[in-house]
């Protein structure tokens, strides 16, 4: 029997998905379980683009579209740019993809060439790694301060390799927020070598007293290197509808659409139509989900704090808390995963370890979830560690 591709054998299982996929094995066979494992919002998308959807199936607006996506829903993007981030694009700097997830792989997959350097700060998003590693580049991880990348240590980690720096803000899973000045810094670094910005963007208006700035924003000079990538997932509580949009300079986008030709062709027509209501609609939802999740991330941060060993920080941004629990390591507890596992399997409740993450001290803990649940949950938590303590 033949062998799978050695590409095929490089790619790593997601862990957070198995842990999502075991939690959810637990609850159909009856276990109360609690799961913190969650990474889209808990709110169902809102009736105006549901009934956009509805529309569009009852238009008859089912067959193909453009690879890259409708020209209205591109114009609505261009539109949300300006509005939101004082960026000027035009339908032809536009992608629209199955999801943000493709507009990365997208992205990565025709600006890497194999053997190229891709900084990526740490902790990160899971899937950039395996991205970089199908593009056959070379990723060079990049230790952070508080969570940020420090301007001199990513000036230290640039060699002639270096064609990329991928930037999360606000940050999964750290919920961390870049300020214009932080901004600018990375920027004129990357200005100084010619390196490409991949900009996730995707947790934009997930946001509690900060302000979102794209690092596209900050001058007409860097913007020309950055890729922002977006989507309706997180926002506007579409995460099953797949719609993702990316914007750069011009050849790039062809670049990927060329490359999304072979692989998916458009995204969903009627998903599209549901994106085009979601962006030109009322926003006030989007609000009141903020408001929620502020309270929830408020008392998860003060309740974890209080458990003795437990370290979390505020999160300033996304539906994350990432808190440190490696005090608790030990004989039986070693590192974040088998914390993850026994916490599952021995109170019930689901977390996704920290070194999916790059960063074994940790877990990450989503307020994408009811109030009650989060207090439940927390309480078996303090629960488990007291009794690891001992």
């Amino acid at each position: 029997m033949k062998k799978l591709s050695k590409r095929a054998l490089a790619i790593n299982p997601s862990l957070s998905m198995s842990i999502n996929s075991k939690a959810k094995e637990m609850k159909k066979q009856g276990l109360d379980v609690v799961s913190f494992a969650a990474g889209e919002p808990d709110f169902d998308t809102m009736f105006h683009i549901k009934e956009a959807a509805k529309k569009a199936i009852d238009e008859g607006f089912t067959h193909y579209t453009s690879t890259s996506g409708i020209i209205e829903l591109k114009e609505a993007v261009c539109a949300k740019f300006r509005r939101d981030n004082w960026l000027d694009y035009e339908p032809k700097n536009i992608i629209v993809s199955t999801g943000a997830k493709q507009c990365l792989f997208n992205i990565i997959m025709v600006l890497v060439d194999p053997g190229d350097e891709v900084i990526v700060p740490i902790p990160y998003y899971l899937s950039y790694e395996e991205m970089i590693k199908i593009a056959e580049g070379k990723c060079v991880f990049l230790k952070t301060n508080n969570f940020k990348i420090n301007s001199q240590d990513l000036e230290k980690a640039i060699t002639p390799k270096t064609k990329m720096l991928i930037l999360n803000s606000p940050s999964n899973p750290t919920g961390v927020v870049y300020d214009e000045k932080e901004l600018k810094q990375i920027a004129s670094i990357c200005l100084k070598h010619n390196i490409y910005i991949l900009s996730d963007e995707i947790y934009e208006k997930i946001i509690y007293g900060k302000k979102h700035v794209s690092i596209a924003s900050v001058n007409e000079k860097i913007k020309k290197l950055v890729i922002v990538v977006n989507g309706v997932s997180k926002s506007y509580a579409m995460t099953g509808w797949r719609i993702g949009y990316a914007a750069a300079e011009e050849e790039i986008i062809k670049a990927a659409a060329r490359l999304q030709d072979h692989t998916t062709s458009n995204p969903t027509s009627i998903s599209q139509k549901a994106a085009l209501a979601a962006l030109e609609g009322p926003e006030d939802h989007v609000a009141k989900m903020v408001y929620e999740y502020k309270k929830r991330r408020d008392f998860m941060v003060d309740r974890l704090n209080r458990i003795d060993g437990v370290i979390a920080s505020r999160p300033d941004g996304a539906f994350y808390v990432f808190a440190n629990i490696s005090k608790f390591y030990g004989l039986e507890v070693k590192g974040s995963l088998v914390f993850a596992q026994k916490l599952l399997e021995d109170a019930y409740v689901a977390v996704i370890s920290g070194i999916v993450f790059g960063d074994d001290r940790y877990i990450r803990l989503s307020f994408a979830t009811g109030m009650e649940h989060i207090k439940r949950g927390l309480d078996r938590l303090e629960k488990f560690c007291e009794k690891v303590r001992k």
